[in-house]
């Protein structure tokens, strides 16, 4: 009986305790506000019927803001011309500059725009509604658009619904309904009637809600979107305060169908061909760049030197830029070339067309100049020879001529199937391979490897010589493979390269060493295909840079002699096997190469093959991990929860006004 006594007054000192620790009450000053703005009137009321007024005003019980209306606020259908919102003290006015449409559902829908003055609680996803017609349109219509190329979330791109379902509609007509991404790239198109639509994604530059420029980003497919509804249940979780969930509930909601689309944006590329600018920066080359590349090369006649056997032409890959090397020093020092170019320009009808234009070149540093400099740092080597001289030094009696500078490089890491590489800052006349050393030492003998020096030159043009600058060395062994764990030298004598200058090469050696088996792995990836086309698998770091890459006409994509680490894998069907993404073009209705994203990442470790099975999908909730993409998505606005954290603090009980 006496521990049963113990044992009540234990716990009544207990009780007591807690209710000093945490009483009733409120602290200094008062409670912060956490009531988001509620709207308490609407003029018209919402989702009002037989509307003809284009003012709409918007009422709430406390004063307001409004964030940045002109790209959160999305009014639908859209209005050609830009819609005056107004926010001050407790209201909204919204007036619409455009003729309304009869017999339509008009949306303003606010998005997080809205919250209140003091603490910034936000009201949430706010939409007003109102009809020009007797009814109200309510199917919604939601999925997300990202880049086609590399899968990335597009932020404020317009997404919009025809139901005129020929492709014309895309270029001739404004979208109907609309919506705008989010910082996920998530769109919802809301007052929908029902019917059957097309969906189209457009960066709309002019702001006229059509595909009216070339360089505007899109995205198109030919499903037919039917909206529809139907009831479900989610899950809705309750929390007592930032750490506790106090419940989660089975909530009853109206689910708008579809919801998964996903549009493939990319920007077309632009074919139309103009000089965009000509440069001649340094007196020994002259730079044309293009803004497409062509199969026909200009012609070029020089007006004040003869352009015959002048020149030695690199070109870009695409042949949009164009370079020539000036051959004869004679015109390396003449200050103006004047010249005529003939080339082919796209028209005013999108047509290629000869067009010639007059040009007067001018390099940034005269001859004259040049000359000066030159004798500047001839003056002064001869004052530090004469010092020499006299001081009873070692001294020179000829200046030393500036060695051409070769630029040596390994591409990649060190494995057996990297290559070393050379680069010139001029066009070379010869590389002389008795000149150029491979070495590796066996038993502590030096022995001479075999090698190939191979060119790596674009070949611009069947009457003018390529320009020559770029090389790269490889064994000469089986499969042109280093052999692993083993260290090579790699040793240049002085005039290894000559340029068409006459200027060589200086002495050089590199050691190369090869990463043994045990420190690299393979990669094998079984990759179900949905396209009868080859595909190409590239390897990507954190950064989402290219480390490997892998094609394959069966699907069966090895990466070989990968190092440890971290990876990550994308592949994409190589439409027309050139073995790089290639863009699509609306009006030949072409998309874009399919890119996919494994959603998963990689660890690789050393001798341990990594082999997997894979199908491709692309879903809204499967387009691209999310540690390597760029496009986060913003910071949800939240009530802050001042109040309970503040109560905690203080010990003291908060119960929240709406409990």
């Amino acid at each position: 009986m006496r521990m049963r006594r113990n044992h009540l007054l234990l716990l009544l000192a207990a009780t007591m305790a807690l209710a000093g620790c945490a009483k009733m009450g409120q602290p200094d000053g008062g409670w912060y506000d956490e009531t988001p703005p509620h709207v308490i009137a609407t003029m018209p009321a919402d989702q009002s019927t037989n509307i003809n007024t284009s003012r709409v005003t918007i009422i709430f019980d406390e004063y307001i803001k409004l964030d940045n209306p002109t790209e959160k606020v999305v009014i639908s259908p859209p209005q050609l011309e830009a819609p005056d919102i107004k926010s001050g003290g407790n209201r909204i006015i919204v007036n619409l500059k455009d003729t309304l449409i009869p017999n339509t559902t008009y949306t303003i829908d606010f998005s997080d725009a809205i919250s209140d003055n003091n603490e910034g609680n936000p009201l949430g996803n706010y939409t007003y509604s109102f009809s020009t017609g007797d009814r109200i349109d309510t199917l919604e219509v939601a999925g997300n658009v990202v880049e086609a190329e590399n899968m990335e979330p597009i932020k404020g791109i317009l997404v919009g619904l025809y139901s005129n379902l020929e492709d014309s509609a895309f270029t001739t007509q404004p979208m109907q309904r609309f919506a705008r991404t989010d910082s996920r790239g998530r769109f919802v198109i809301k007052g929908v009637a029902p019917s059957e639509y097309r969906i189209y994604a457009l960066q709309d530059a002019d702001a006229n809600f059509m595909f009216s420029q070339k360089s505007e980003k899109l995205a198109f497919n030919h499903d037919i979107i039917i909206p529809s509804s139907m009831p479900d249940v989610r899950q809705d979780t309750i929390w007592s305060d930032t750490l506790h969930i106090k419940s989660i509930d089975r909530v009853g909601y109206t689910h708008f169908l579809p919801d998964n689309i996903v549009l493939r944006a990319f920007t077309e590329e632009q074919t139309d061909r103009f000089l965009s600018k000509s440069d001649r920066t340094n007196p020994e080359r002259i730079t044309f760049y293009f803004s497409y590349g062509d199969s026909i090369l200009p012609k070029i006649r020089g007006l004040n030197f003869n352009s015959d056997d002048a020149f030695i032409l690199e070109s870009s890959e695409r042949r949009d830029t164009l370079t020539y090397w000036l051959r004869d020093s004679l015109l390396i020092n003449q200050d103006t070339l004047r010249m005529e170019m003939t080339y082919m320009m796209t028209d005013t009808l999108g047509m290629l067309n000869e067009n010639t234009d007059t040009l007067e070149l001018v390099p940034k540093v005269s001859y004259e100049r040049r000359m000066k400099e030159l004798q500047k740092e001839r003056e002064k080597w001869e004052k530090e020879q004469e010092k020499n001289k006299k001081k009873g030094k070692n001294y020179e009696t000829e200046m030393p001529v500036e060695p051409l500078p070769i630029k040596t490089q390994l591409v990649g890491d060190m494995m057996p199937d990297s290559y070393f590489y050379f680069e010139s800052p001029t066009p070379i006349l010869s590389a002389d391979t008795s000149r150029i050393h491979l070495t590796t030492k066996v038993d502590s003998i030096v022995i001479n490897k075999p090698y190939i020096l191979a060119e790596r030159t674009i070949m611009a043009d069947s009457i003018l010589p390529a320009a020559r600058r770029f090389f790269v060395l490889r064994p000469d062994s089986t499969g042109n493979l280093w052999t692993q764990g083993t260290s090579y030298n790699l040793e240049l004598d002085s005039a290894a390269f000559t340029d068409i200058y006459g200027n060589v090469s200086k002495a050089e050696k590199k050691a190369i060493n090869v990463k043994k088996e045990d420190e690299f792995t393979t990669i094998v990836f079984h990759v179900n295909k949905s396209e009868d086309v080859p595909y190409v698998g590239q390897l990507l770091d954190k950064s989402e840079r290219v480390v490997r890459q892998a094609i394959s006409n069966t699907g069966d994509l090895t990466f070989n002699y990968v190092k440890t680490g971290e990876y990550y894998l994308r592949t994409f069907a190589d439409r027309n096997g050139n073995g790089v993404w290639d863009t699509g073009k609306f009006a030949t209705d072409l998309q874009a190469e399919t890119m996919w994203y494994y959603p998963e990442k990689l660890e690789c470790k050393a001798k341990w093959p990594l082999e997997k099975t894979w199908t491709p999908t692309i879903t809204t909730d499967r387009l691209k991990p999310s540690e390597i993409t760029k496009q986060k998505p913003e910071k949800e606005k939240k009530i802050k929860n001042q109040n309970m954290e503040r109560a905690q603090r203080l010990g003291i009980i908060y119960i929240p006004k709406n409990h």
